[in-house]
This record gives structure tokens, sequence and C-alpha cells, in this order.
């Protein structure tokens, strides 16, 4: 068989990116976009009771596609990633009054993203009382069930792989790789030191690289 080239070089995927739904391009780099420099004037803006809401509401238009994708890769169904969405949002604005402006406002907003996600799912798993390996199954079945599934493709062959990973482990894949974002900031974002971040991310591509091979 021939052999993958690592992931690390994002060879698999360094052409197009199918996200679920049929969308049919790789979204831009998010880490890139979300260091704009008016973040500390969208939160000066936010603490002035006369721009509060203008200043949220140009928060949302920023950052929610981008984290729609991040919470999306995660829970697998649009249904389910707009819910999270409105969760986060809504949390958002209640934790933005005590934002520390020494903090960066991407890195706060994607911990929330990320810990509404996993909130999401064990909640899910709980209320189906199912094992983890049968609802990672039922993500799996639910990428098969896309109208734009083709089982013989890489790149979907590499959502069916991420969904074989445990939950967190998810989502330090998708951080890095999709996003591109570096391991200081994911350290940030997950609340996990940079070298178990990274330890984390050689072996989920060891394991993607598995599947892909082995299917």
């Amino acid at each position: 068989m021939k052999a993958i080239k690592p992931l690390q070089s994002k060879s698999i995927l360094e052409t197009d990116f199918l996200p679920l739904g049929g969308r049919t391009s790789k979204p831009e780099n998010l880490y890139s976009t979300m260091t704009q420099p008016d973040d500390k004037e969208l939160l000066l803006l936010f603490h002035d009771p006369a721009t509060k809401e203008r200043a949220y509401t140009r928060i949302i238009k920023k950052y929610q596609e981008k984290l729609y994708w991040h919470i999306r890769r995660m829970v697998v169904e649009h249904e389910d990633a707009n819910d999270v969405l409105q969760n986060m949002f809504i949390k958002v604005w209640n934790g933005l009054e005590n934002f520390r402006e020494d903090a960066q406002l991407y890195t706060w907003l994607y911990r929330i993203a990320t810990n509404e996600s996993l909130t999401f799912l064990e909640q899910r798993k709980k209320r189906s009382a199912v094992s983890m390996n049968e609802a990672e199954a039922g993500l799996s079945n639910t990428i098969k069930a896309d109208k734009h599934f083709d089982a013989n493709r890489l790149e979907w062959k590499l959502q069916l792989a991420i969904q074989q990973l445990p939950e967190k482990q998810r989502a330090v894949f998708n951080l890095r790789y999709y996003d591109e974002m570096p391991y200081e900031q994911m350290s940030r974002v997950l609340e996990t030191s940079e070298g178990a971040l990274k330890a984390s991310y050689h072996h989920a591509v060891k394991k993607i690289e598995d599947f892909i091979l082995n299917r």
C-alpha cells in the first residue's frame, strides 16, 4: 500500500477540506484572522453603555463563522452546532463585563466554544445512555448519511478518522490542524501544558494515519 505522508506536513489535505454539510473549500487560517488589531477597541466600546450592544454585535459578526466551524467539527450536526453557538454567545454576553483586557479575546472565545462543545457531547451521551464508542459510532454514521459522502475520498476518510478520537483529543487536533493555532495559544484555550498538547496531537496524527491507511 502506498504510504501517506505525515499529517504534520498537512500533505493529506493540502488541497480541499470538505466539512460536514458540503462546504467545498477549507476555511481560512482562523488564527491569522483572529489577531486583527481592533479587539481592544471593541472591548472599550463594550464597556461604554452607549455602545455596548453595538460592540457586542460586532464581536459576534467577526467571530461567529469561525467559531461555528470549530464547534461543528466537534458536534458534527448543523443544528447542534447552532445550539451550542447560541449558548456560547449568551455566556460571552454575560462574561465580557469581567473580561481581563490583558488577555486575548479570541483565545477566551475559543475556550468557551470548546468547553460548550465538550459539555454538549457529554450531556448527549448521558441523555442517550450510550458508551463513548457508541457515541463516536453515531457521529460517524451522521457523516456517512451526508448526501455528499464518498467513502473513497480522502477528506471524508479524515472526517471519519477524527470522530474516532476521544473528544478532548479531537479538540486538540482540530485547533492545531484546521485552525493552525500555535501551541502557546492552544495552551490558553485548553488550559493544558504545551508539552501535553504536543504529545496529544502527535498521538492523534498517528491514530488518524493508521485509520486512513487501514480502511
